[in-house]
């Protein structure tokens, strides 16, 4: 339920368990909440980081309700992958109109809930492109593979089954794309979903639910469902799930882990990141400053491959430096309800103020700031942050080595590739990197001694779904998109099959 009296008018099951509720949202598009006929007695309470109300209450589904979500899930997906993949995929297609068909009431709603700023529209162009592709590729990438040796009188290839039941724990930072990167493959592949979206974008959950509800999916194939952290641990423990995809911390990733020991289920597991970036003398300046500063600040800094530190060749690191501040400036902070606003609120006070810790490190350690920002909201307890730029920073300083997940950013001189080797690979992490060069062979060279799962050049902080999304070290496990994530979202199945003698 919503505090005050800014709420509209909700009736239906919890959370889109079974049915999917009828809402009409109250003023600034909140609703209220859903209760189930079985209302558990702990509720789940979203604070908006833009002036610290609840926007939204719900409750958690009781013990009998998450028991009847997973064997729903279970008995609906037999008949689920019995249909044929051309036949899922208008499903997925019809879900992605009905999803963007909302982005009028969506966007001022993702404001609300985690402070990202009117004047980007949303997720929906990252959403359409990955829906569409894998819907695309999915006949070809599922399709059975023929024994590379064939052999007279045998019929000999493997086939992807579906995992069975699939639950996406889905983070707050990117609440649809992140989502959309395992349900729309899982549903592809066959497999039914749960998810369990994060308390910060509680409602995105009952988005996906009303949109899948418009298309008329069979029922049970998709369910939305409101946990805690014991009763997700509890449900990934029960050997119920057949795989678990996780966007998130790294003590969560263990704690995934922890729980799902035993169970041998499959994991998918995106957890941190702190990813640099390289500027060699040859770059195109201009280019690289406007790029990497909008791939450090944009969404306030809170992106799982945005830019965390910087490192730039000597002959133009001072030039660098000069257009990257003087570019930062421009990204102002605001009310992400204010179309011209720029970097919003975090989502958290505590994630502004870690950054507000690492900062204060890095000066008293010798670090220079360079936006001298003057913002009333700027204060311990706030989730208000203007960007920061620091320099004379190294890899002794938190903000160098520890995940940031905010707008700053340390830019640090180097000699030559090799230093810049060094240090990008000093890090527990290893998500993506970017390179900015004119020279395409140099590039790829430096990017083959670099530890991460994506190199750029000349670009950052995107997703391409026809290329997999994967990890090395503490970023995690598995990989995601292109058909290889389809690989990792099936099990492989043998026929060995000789005719008749």
């Amino acid at each position: 339920m919503i505090g005050g009296s800014r709420t509209g008018n909700c009736t239906g099951d919890l959370n889109g368990i079974d049915a999917i509720s009828e809402c009409s949202p109250g003023p600034e598009g909140r609703y209220s909440g859903i209760f189930a006929r079985e209302t558990s007695l702990e509720t789940i309470r979203l604070k908006s980081p833009i002036d610290g109300s609840i926007y939204a209450e719900r409750p958690v589904a009781t013990d009998a309700q998450i028991n009847a979500v997973v064997e729903r899930a279970r008995a609906a997906q037999p008949g689920w992958a019995a249909l044929s993949i051309a036949d899922r995929g208008k499903y997925m297609l019809a879900f992605l109109e009905a999803l963007v068909g909302k982005a009028d009431e969506i966007v001022p709603e993702l404001a609300w809930q985690m402070g990202r700023p009117v004047r980007y529209g949303g997720e929906f162009g990252g959403v359409k492109e990955r829906t569409q592709y894998m819907v695309e590729i999915a006949e070809k990438a599922l399709a059975p593979v023929p024994a590379s040796n064939p052999k007279d009188g045998f019929r000999r290839y493997v086939k992807r089954d579906p995992l069975g039941v699939v639950m996406v724990i889905a983070p707050w930072n990117y609440p649809y794309l992140t989502a959309v990167n395992t349900i729309v493959p899982a549903l592809m592949a066959g497999s039914t979903v749960i998810l369990k979206h994060a308390a910060q974008t509680l409602l995105v959950g009952e988005r996906f639910a009303r949109a899948f509800e418009a298309t008329g999916l069979p029922k049970h194939v998709f369910q939305n469902v409101v946990l805690n952290h014991a009763q997700t641990e509890k449900l990934l423990g029960s050997g119920r799930i057949d795989h678990v995809n996780f966007t998130g911390s790294v003590a969560g990733g263990r704690a995934i882990e922890k729980a799902a020991a035993g169970t041998f289920m499959t994991l998918g597991l995106e957890l941190g990141g702190k990813d640099p970036a390289y500027v060699l003398p040859d770059a195109k300046l201009d280019h690289a400053i406007a790029n990497l500063v909008e791939g450090a600040f944009f969404n306030s800094g809170q992106c799982c491959c945005g830019i965390e530190r910087i490192y730039v060749h000597e002959k133009v690191y001072d030039d660098f430096v000069d257009g990257f501040v003087a570019e930062a400036r421009q990204w102002t902070l605001g009310d992400p309800r204010d179309k011209d606003t720029v970097i919003g609120p975090m989502a958290q006070s505590r994630f502004a103020d870690f950054i507000r810790e690492q900062k204060a490190e890095a000066l008293r350690k010798g670090a220079t700031a360079h936006m001298n920002t003057k913002d009333e909201r700027d204060t311990a307890g706030s989730p208000y942050l203007p960007a920061e730029v620091l320099t004379g920073v190294n890899h002794q300083m938190s903000v160098m080595r520890e995940e940031s997940f905010g707008p700053i950013v340390g830019v640090m001189k180097v000699r030559d590739d090799d230093e810049a080797v060094t240090l990008m690979n000093d890090s527990p992490y290893g998500l993506t990197a970017s390179i900015w060069t004119r020279d395409t062979e140099r590039a790829i060279a430096i990017g083959d001694r670099v530890e991460t799962g994506t190199v750029f050049m000349n670009r950052c902080d995107y997703l391409d779904p026809a290329l997999v999304w994967t990890g090395v070290k503490d970023t995690g496990k598995g990989a995601a998109l292109s058909a290889i994530g389809y690989d990792n979202l099936t099990r492989p199945k043998s026929y060995h099959l000789r005719e008749a003698i």
